[in-house]
């Protein structure tokens, strides 16, 4: 029976391929020198939890941030409102004043218009 040759080929291609490429975590050992907490190596089943977590505490950071933003808006806004607030009671105040017949009486005597004191009289036509 004859060998297998294309297995002892796939085996040479790949262990020449192994020795000259460099993956993320070669790279990240060798710029780290992580062997003496680590050990020999990144332990890869640790990665995907790592980042999970890592996702989780992106996500609380952005939530908390974007709460605080809220609350700073709606504190302006519940000044706002105040304001406003007490801008209309003040200009109904006025109006209210402003509106009595005794106000508009002494409005309009420099223009020379007096205040009657007798009622209206009722004009009756013939038909």
């Amino acid at each position: 029976m004859r060998e297998n040759t294309f297995r002892k080929k796939m085996q040479q291609g790949t262990s020449s391929k192994r020795g000259s490429s460099k993956n993320i975590f070669t790279l990240i050992e060798e710029k780290l020198n992580v062997t003496g907490i680590l050990g020999e190596g990144i332990p890869v089943r640790f990665v995907p939890p790592f980042l999970y977590v890592a996702l989780l505490a992106l996500i609380y950071i952005w939530s908390n941030h974007r709460a605080e933003n809220l609350i700073r808006k709606i504190e302006v806004m519940q000044r706002e409102v105040e304001d406003l607030r007490a801008d209309v009671t003040t200009l109904e105040a006025e109006y209210m004043l402003s509106s009595k017949q005794s106000e508009v009486a002494k409005k309009i005597a420099p223009l020379g218009i007096v205040e009657i004191s007798e009622p209206p009289v009722k004009i009756k036509a013939k038909k």
